[in-house]
């Protein structure tokens, strides 16, 4: 049934299919929030690399301003992957089968908050770009935290970096030779790839990319509005949770 399915997203039932459902939807988001938001504060806000590099070169340089707008966008990641740990703790002990639902529910008000402040970049720019940057750095802080102990660090969807790595590092076993010379008494088992790690992380990567086009493509013809639908697919993964909560079923 389609209200199982939906379930099974964020359900604290947790099976691998679900999980990697779960990532490639928020991959996408992810990445769809990522590329608008650059369009609109020419700046990415999903990797914190990038954020702590251009923190050290703005402190080497003396510009004391752009170092402290770097420290405040990596705290604000932080800040997010805290609160999303915390709504899950929460939710366990109070055995609620939201508890992956709430940190969803957040980042989805938290866009349309982003959507919301957009339309005030213009006018009142000196004072919203630092607003949207923190906002947008706390709202893939919360959703990286949530993927991450959902999938027991299996899975993350905010950055690539990693994914890339990961797709390499199969990818160098796959293509490994286990020739006559590789005698396995001396030198272990055969390396072979894990093709199914492989084939979910290509999944994520794709995920993400998609998400980036969509959402400049999104931003560029619809602007700020285009942070609807990305709530709106953030709702409907949080969604029936939520409803079993309110409904009173328990874990």
């Amino acid at each position: 049934m389609p209200i199982d399915y939906l379930r099974a997203f964020t359900d604290p039932d947790r099976t691998d299919e679900a999980n990697r459902r779960l990532g490639r939807s928020l991959a996408f988001v992810a990445g769809a929030a990522n590329a608008g938001g650059f369009l609109a504060v020419g700046q990415y806000t999903s990797h914190m690399s990038g954020m702590v590099s251009t923190t050290t070169d703005a402190l080497a340089l003396g510009e004391l301003g752009l170092a402290g707008a770097g420290f405040a966008s990596l705290v604000s990641f932080i800040t997010g992957a805290a609160v999303s740990a915390m709504l899950i703790n929460w939710g366990r002990r109070q055995e609620l089968r939201s508890l992956y639902a709430m940190p969803l529910m957040l980042e989805a008000s938290l866009l349309l908050i982003f959507g919301f402040l957009g339309a005030n970049l213009e006018a009142h720019r000196l004072l919203f770009v630092p607003a949207t940057v923190a906002l947008l750095c706390f709202v893939m802080g919360l959703q990286n935290a949530m993927i991450t102990k959902i999938s027991k660090a299996e899975i993350r969807t905010t950055h690539v970096t990693g994914l890339v790595t990961d797709i390499g590092i199969e990818l160098g076993k796959l293509f490994y030779w286990n020739g006559p010379f590789s005698h396995p008494t001396l030198y272990g088992a055969p390396v072979l790839a894990d093709r199914r790690r492989l084939a979910l992380l290509a999944s994520l990567l794709a995920s993400f990319f998609c998400g980036g086009l969509a959402g400049a493509i999104g931003f560029k013809h619809m602007g700020f509005i285009s942070t609807v639908p990305l709530a709106t697919v953030l709702v409907a993964l949080a969604a029936v949770p939520l409803v079993d909560d309110l409904l009173g079923q328990r874990l």
